[in-house]
């Protein structure tokens, strides 16, 4: 429910944009904003959360999250404007990123060892982003359609209210060494960097999602502002974490080949999954007037396939090739958006959307569950929840970043359409458009397949990277490894004994 947590939002969002749009008298940017604002701020907090959860604690932080991104719900539910609505978005955005790191890095910790057992688990993990999002759209939509749109928010009140009291007699205690709250500590939250991020982001898909909108379009003078000092804001961070001590990020793990290939496919993939999601979504409501509930059926195939797939991932990463599997899930990718893309006004539902949504879906899910495991396991124990927060801002700042850009496409191309060729005269090219872009995004992942070198995941006698690399994964030795990192020794410089545990 944590990992759903976002896309949970996400799916009401997008069954209920055209209702609250139309109520509201909302720009296509404050519409599309509705989705960007969540996911642009749980993704520039995420790492920040991370760094949280591992230093003051897990189970607290996870249960007080959802609780208030309960409280929360209620009060995007009485929103009044567009403006109101998209902040409100925003908040919930930052609650739903405040509680996945912990519940990743408990399950990190409590599952060290990569195992069959390991890979069953976080498959089940992973499938609440698939199943949030649809269960979002069909509760999103029946909410809207027995009452109105803003019943959609308070249905998320109530699901997470109740989960939130499950969850103080459910969830194992956390028994990880607390730190306390002093300069030091403060150091390690590294805030700067957690600024820069937040700033560098923010201004970057502004100016995206305001150019094509803006009074004088991409010249418009605010709208360049926030695209340069968006892109040096964010180059900043990069250098920022290089140098710091106490990053939040040890960037050295980007010399791991696999380990970037594999986010940078995945981020290829990830970004045209939400375009995708959004504005078929929104293509049912405005153009083939499908009512919420109509729209949130319509996109019932994502679950029952996101359900399989997570189930077969979690049988076969220990036996089939993790780099074949990242290649299957780009090519369903590229063929899911180019079905999209190439459909017109009128043509079947079932040769275009519905092949569309269940191959997205198993793109999504094949390279969500191979990244996981590995940047898991790239990581040691006292570090799972800046891990998993890793992964998911990448995922999140995918959906802020795909969005803006795509929102930019969708508008230039309705306020030009083409008077011949394939898309002349026919209301569904500027949502074409926006499909276009994401399997062009998709294709560029699949271009960097070839080079991965990664086998099974979850087999008799693997231990992780972490453990090959440095001898043992136990919080001890973590411990160590940082300190002679930030000491500025390198790691070949030290000599390891075999008692690794006990010489930390």
């Amino acid at each position: 429910m944590a990992v759903a947590m976002s896309s949970f939002l996400v799916g009401s969002v997008t069954v209920i944009s055209s209702f609250a749009g139309r109520d509201l008298n909302m720009t296509t940017a404050e519409i599309t904003w509705m989705l960007a604002a969540s996911s642009l701020s749980s993704g520039s907090l995420l790492l920040f959360f991370g760094s949280v959860a591992d230093l003051f604690g897990r189970k607290s932080m996870f249960i007080g999250s959802m609780l208030l991104f309960s409280v929360f719900c209620i009060g995007a539910g009485f929103s009044k404007t567009g403006l109101t609505i998209d902040i409100l978005d925003g908040v919930l955005g930052i609650f739903s990123a405040s509680a996945v790191p912990p519940a990743q890095g408990m399950l990190g910790v409590i599952y060290q060892t990569p195992g069959q057992r390991k890979n069953k688990v976080f498959a089940c993990f992973s499938a609440g982003n698939p199943l949030g999002f649809v269960f979002g759209t069909i509760f999103g939509g029946l909410a809207t359609q027995i009452f109105n749109w803003r019943a959609s928010f308070w249905l998320l009140a109530i699901v997470y209210l109740v989960v939130s009291i499950v969850a103080v007699f459910t969830v194992p205690n956390d028994v990880a060494k607390k730190a306390t709250l002093d300069k030091d500590t403060l150091k390690k939250l590294d805030l700067p960097g957690t600024v820069m991020t937040i700033l560098g982001i923010g201004m970057f898909c502004a100016a995206l999602s305001l150019g094509s909108d803006a009074p004088s379009g991409w010249k418009t003078p605010y709208v360049l502002v926030f695209l340069i000092l968006g892109v040096l804001l964010i180059a900043s961070f990069v250098v920022w974490e290089i140098k710091y001590p106490y990053a939040m990020i040890d960037m050295n793990i980007w010399k791991d080949r696999d380990f970037s290939l594999l986010l940078f496919i995945l981020a290829c993939g990830f970004i045209g999954f939400s375009v995708l999601t959004f504005w078929l979504a929104l293509y049912f409501q405005l153009e083939l007037g499908y009512s919420a509930l109509m729209t949130g059926v319509h996109m019932l195939p994502m679950v029952v396939v996101g359900l399989l797939v997570n189930l077969v991932a979690a049988l076969i990463l220990h036996k089939v090739s993790n780099k074949l599997l990242m290649g299957i899930g780009a090519l369903a990718y590229i063929c899911s958006f180019v079905l999209a893309a190439v459909q017109r006004y009128g043509d079947s539902y079932w040769a275009f959307s519905f092949l569309a949504l269940c191959l997205c879906v198993i793109g999504a899910d094949f390279q969500f569950n191979v990244a996981n495991m590995y940047v898991l396991s790239s990581m040691p124990a006292n570090r799972q929840s800046v891990a998993g927060s890793l992964f998911q801002t990448l995922t999140r700042l995918c959906t802020a970043v795909g969005t803006g850009i795509a929102t930019a496409i969708f508008n230039s191309v309705k306020s030009n359409p083409a008077t011949s060729g394939y898309y002349a005269h026919n209301r569904v090219e500027p949502y074409a458009a926006t499909f276009w872009f994401a399997a062009a995004m998709a294709s560029l992942g699949v271009l960097f397949v070839p080079w991965l070198k990664i086998g099974t995941q979850g087999h008799a006698g693997d231990k992780g990277r972490l453990v090959e690399s440095t001898a043992g994964s136990v919080d001890g030795v973590a411990e160590f490894s940082s300190r002679i990192e930030a000491s500025g020794v390198g790691e070949k410089d030290v000599v390891w004994p075999k008692d690794a545990e006990k010489a930390a």
